[in-house]
């Protein structure tokens, strides 16, 4: 059974880190290893994102490594966050999570998001019949949920998928989703671990226009964190360094595996780059206490229904850790 904090489920992001030094078998080893310990200690779920040409991430096929971790795990639930809709047949992610549902029943959530999760070349690779359309996200999002339905006169079916009941959260990073998703009466789940600056916005758009579902009669938040949990503050600061240069490369357009911590000073320039996505509210750093208080005013601004945490460290031992110390906060509640 999952614990809370202050009555909210923490759940965990995962994206499958690659290390400057390891090799892609290890980093989802690794996820799975904190899989385990996860559900041993009390988070509600695992999600996994879906990245593409980015050698320092190996969550690219996604429903795959979903199945992964759900076979090796007993009771969490196990999902995307998201599958890049766009990206995918609706068909065919109906078909794979019907699949995942059949074989691992009541513990699959199907995130949804828009973006590419990858650069424009990949992306016309993924998308290359799609490239020159205008957007259809709501229309693929219609139709993937009509699979979802028990309709045997359908022309079309998922089989396995038609008649099975999988949560469908929007995932964003603006506001479009967050609209989306309160027409449609679905949760929100929204990505402040890396787009702080449109977090409050888009809340308060989504519970202002959110229109009740046969599922969903109230608003349902999740909120995405990145929280670097160690014994000390100044530990927690060295270990989210590699955090930092993970940013630095993205907006300096570097493929990169993911780097060790480093006691280097940054330069004016680099903070620039990488502050605007790491702001201290949606990224926690710190010893317990320190996160302790973080989270409570996370709360006091976004009350959020659900939290989940992204934890890039390096170390996969010291990550461990750093998952255990939020969780050690669940029992002192």
């Amino acid at each position: 059974m999952f614990k809370t904090f202050q009555g909210i489920p923490f759940s965990i992001l995962e994206l499958a880190l690659v290390n400057e030094n390891g090799d892609i078998k290890t980093a989802l080893e690794n996820s799975l290893n904190l899989a385990q310990h996860a559900e041993k200690w009390g988070y509600h779920r695992f999600w996994l994102a879906e990245h593409h040409n980015m050698p320092g991430v190996a969550s690219s096929a996604t429903s795959v490594l979903i199945g992964y971790i759900a076979a090796n795990t007993k009771r969490i639930r196990v999902g995307s966050g998201g599958i890049m809709l766009p990206n995918h047949s609706p068909l065919v992610i109906a078909e794979q999570f019907g699949t995942l549902e059949t074989l691992y029943p009541n513990r699959i959530d199907l995130g949804i998001g828009r973006a590419p999760g990858t650069d424009q070349a990949t992306a016309y690779a993924l998308r290359r019949r799609m490239m020159q359309e205008q957007d259809t996200f709501p229309e693929m999002l219609a139709e993937l949920r009509s699979y979802f339905e028990d309709n045997e006169a359908a022309l079309v079916r998922a089989i396995p998928g038609s008649g099975l009941d999988i949560p469908i959260w929007l995932l964003g990073s603006s506001d479009y989703s967050a609209r989306l998703s309160a027409s449609l009466g679905l949760p929100f789940s929204f990505a402040s671990h890396f787009a702080p600056q449109y977090l409050h916005e888009a809340l308060k758009i989504y519970r202002y226009q959110f229109k009740p579902s046969d599922k969903w009669k109230e608003p349902h938040v999740m909120v995405a964190i990145n929280i670097i949990a160690a014994e000390t503050d100044d530990e927690a600061e060295f270990l989210a360094t590699s955090l930092k240069q993970q940013f630095l490369h993205l907006a300096q357009g570097i493929a990169a595996k993911f780097q060790p911590p480093t006691k280097r000073k940054f330069s004016d320039y680099e903070k620039a780059l990488f502050t605007k996505s790491l702001d201290p509210l949606t990224t926690i750093i710190g010893s317990k206490a320190t996160v302790h208080a973080k989270l409570e005013t996370l709360i006091e601004q976004t009350d959020p229904d659900e939290i989940i945490i992204c934890s890039p460290i390096y170390d996969h031992q010291k990550r461990l850790r750093s998952f255990e110390i939020v969780a050690e906060l669940f029992d002192e509640a």
